[in-house]
């Protein structure tokens, strides 16, 4: 596939939450947002971070640009550090390479494998509206939570929970000390409102070769959705980015 562009969304999405900003883009990239296992069409592939970066090289072949947000963002960065990836530069957008302490990370994932089996207990309806609920994503606008209900709705709850017991926190490496290793250009995509991610960022780039922050004003975690032209304009600014 010709991609230049390709974009990961976040647990309880589906690759349809980027429409805004493939409509911001305006054509300007051939861009390709999939779903990934666990999600929308995809409910019932294997979840874990070797099969998405198998599913990713045989989704895109040529060199590309990498967006990715939340848990697509933890994606993102272990295909960029994968060998040989063909990634030529990598947005992450409310993201971070993982936990640091194997303490934190065990207590993680036993939480979440808690809240995987609470999402085949409740059902899809009720998980979504908690998950919408959390301060994570307060002052969310009404039109933007209404429009991220509807996408994470075209999920089944299976699905969401082999995701989760696959692809959380609790089950990812850290990648903290590997960060160095990345060469290529990196954009940490933060929203103002985001103060957990914004510290997250202003680490991360510290300890990454070529990096820059972009806070966005008055967004909260969800950036993409909320601000799709901000991001659109770090996407395009790669090509006034000094080298």
């Amino acid at each position: 596939m010709g991609a230049e562009l390709v974009l990961l969304h976040g647990f309880t999405q589906t690759g349809r939450s980027w429409q805004p900003v493939h409509r911001a883009l305006a054509g300007r990239y051939r861009a390709v947002a999939p779903d990934l296992p666990g999600h929308g069409d995809f409910a019932g592939r294997p979840a874990s971070f070797a099969a998405c970066d198998a599913y990713l090289r045989a989704l895109v072949r040529g060199s590309h640009t990498l967006v990715g947000y939340s848990m697509g963002g933890r994606i993102a960065l272990h295909a960029a550090l994968a060998p040989d990836a063909a990634v030529r530069r990598l947005v992450m957008i409310g993201a971070s390479p993982g936990l640091e302490d194997p303490g934190e990370r065990a207590a993680r994932r036993t939480a979440d494998d808690a809240l995987a089996a609470r999402i085949e207990a409740i059902g899809l309806e009720a998980f979504v509206r908690e998950w919408g609920a959390q301060p994570l994503f307060a002052g969310m606008p009404r039109g933007v939570a209404e429009l991220a209900h509807a996408d994470r709705m075209r999920n089944a709850a299976a699905g969401l929970a082999t995701a989760l017991r696959g692809l959380g926190t609790g089950v990812m490496p850290s990648l903290w000390e590997r960060l160095g290793e990345l060469a290529l250009p990196v954009e940490l995509v933060v929203g103002e409102r985001d103060e957990k991610f914004r510290s997250v960022a202003e680490r991360m780039a510290w300890a990454l070769p070529s990096a820059r922050v972009h806070v966005v004003a008055g967004a909260g975690h969800a950036v993409q959705l909320e601000a799709p032209d901000a991001v659109v304009d770090v996407i395009v600014g790669e090509r006034q980015r000094p080298h």
